[in-house]
């Protein structure tokens, strides 16, 4: 008999509807199973199991209705503040947005997902709780900032999880650990009791084994339906320089090879003023980052505290620059997507590193993965499009790599119905 969290999402919910599953066995189960495998994962550490019992007994008729998920540190419950891998509780209990929309969908919260430190980095090795590991090989790292929920979903923890996307958060993690990550459009939800609610970056994420039960999870988050629709006829752009030139090899060719199998049309595009938007993106990220509280530097680590403190010394007048830089990018990206459906380029530039050596080597040499995991995911940050991070394959070693797409304002149900469509042509 198959155990029911090997069962995807929409086979929990179906389960659920016609009484074969019974939600608080099922919680029981999500439970269990966190105890019994995530010790040295370290994806979910915190759980609740009286206040999601109650979230089942009142949990209405929904998209979700009675399906176990996680959700990341920097949402506010109703029981717990978002601590945002910190320590310390920086946003106070409360009903958040992204809890509202999942609960009035029926879903249940089983746990809290774990996260890089304060969101300040892209493999998950620095939190409070301890790194996240990555499911495929715990030496390496889940992916940040939303490691937990990426490495929760590949573990067959839960069906799925919600996470968050100020620099990659979402996609980049999904990559490492081989599921479908979707970053939503800015501000396409409500904001509140959310950390990131006062950048221009962040948004809401989607972790998920497929596309279709993404898709489930983006309606309740969303409040709007996601039609599903073929995609065997959509204009792609490949925006060779700088996403695919500098990547490790291995991973541009399971990228390229998975495109080719669509049989969509291919066609390589220029995106004016690129050469500045990751100097943009970083400089309007650290100016955001705004002045930290004194307890919060004395609680986070070395390597946090040092970027909080230079994000303080951030010039004024950078800022209006970087928005400059920010509205020539968004109308030649503006631009491109008159001509085409979709942007793709590989979501990381090398499979997950090592937590205990978090570098990647690539054809311009060795560096840290933050350098080029912000580079391959912040523009979809800084126009605030959405994007989605879909499986393309895994590498000599066995760890999963990501294709990444990117849409138009507003239009996840393309990108999923894109993500389907790679699901079926690379099986």
């Amino acid at each position: 008999m198959t155990h029911p969290q090997d069962l995807g999402l929409r086979d929990q919910v179906a389960g659920i509807a016609t009484g074969e599953l019974d939600p608080h066995e099922l919680l029981d189960a999500t439970l269990a199973r966190i105890g019994e495998c995530d010790a040295e994962l370290n994806s979910t550490p915190v759980t609740f199991p009286k206040e999601s019992h109650d979230m089942v007994d009142r949990a209405p008729a929904g998209g979700l209705h009675g399906a176990p998920v996680t959700i990341k540190d920097m949402f506010a419950l109703p029981w717990r503040g978002a601590r945002n891998g910190t320590p310390i509780e920086l946003f106070p209990a409360s009903e958040s947005g992204a809890f509202r929309r999942l609960r009035d969908a029926g879903a249940v919260i089983a746990g809290v997902a774990n996260m890089h430190e304060l969101g300040m980095g892209s493999t998950g090795v620095v939190s409070a709780y301890g790194p996240a590991r990555n499911p495929c090989n715990p030496a390496h790292c889940a992916g940040g900032s939303s490691g937990g929920s990426a490495a929760a979903v590949a573990a067959r923890l839960v069906a799925a999880s919600v996470g968050s996307d100020s620099g990659g958060s979402t996609r980049l993690p999904a990559s490492y650990c081989g599921v479908v990550g979707l970053k939503v459009t800015y501000r396409s939800l409500p904001y509140d009791g959310y950390f990131g609610m006062g950048t221009t970056f962040s948004a809401p994420g989607v972790f998920a084994r497929d596309a279709a039960d993404a898709r489930l999870v983006a309606e309740a988050l969303l409040a709007r339906p996601l039609r599903a629709a073929n995609a065997p006829q959509l204009r792609v752009g490949l925006v060779r320089s700088p996403f695919w030139d500098d990547v490790d090899p291995t991973v541009s060719a399971a990228c390229q090879t998975a495109l080719d199998r669509t049989g969509w049309s291919l066609r390589d595009l220029v995106i004016e003023h690129l050469e500045l938007a990751g100097v943009a993106a970083m400089a309007r990220l650290l100016a955001e980052a705004g002045s930290p509280r004194p307890d919060v530097l004395d609680q986070v680590s070395a390597g946090t505290r040092a970027m909080m403190l230079a994000a303080m010394l951030t010039p004024a007048r950078v800022v209006p620059k970087a928005d400059r830089v920010r509205a020539a990018v968004m109308r030649s990206v503006a631009s491109a997507f008159a001509e085409i459906d979709l942007l793709a380029w590989p979501a990381t530039a090398a499979t997950a590193p090592l937590v205990d050596d978090p570098w990647v080597t690539l054809p311009s040499g060795r560096l840290p993965a933050d350098i080029s995991n912000v580079r391959q995911a912040s523009l979809a940050n800084l126009c605030g499009i959405p994007g989605v991070s879909v499986p393309a394959g895994f590498d000599p070693a066995g760890l999963p790599i990501g294709l990444q797409l990117l849409a138009p304002w507003g239009s996840e149900g393309r990108l999923l119905d894109a993500a389907a469509h790679l699901e079926v042509t690379s099986a």
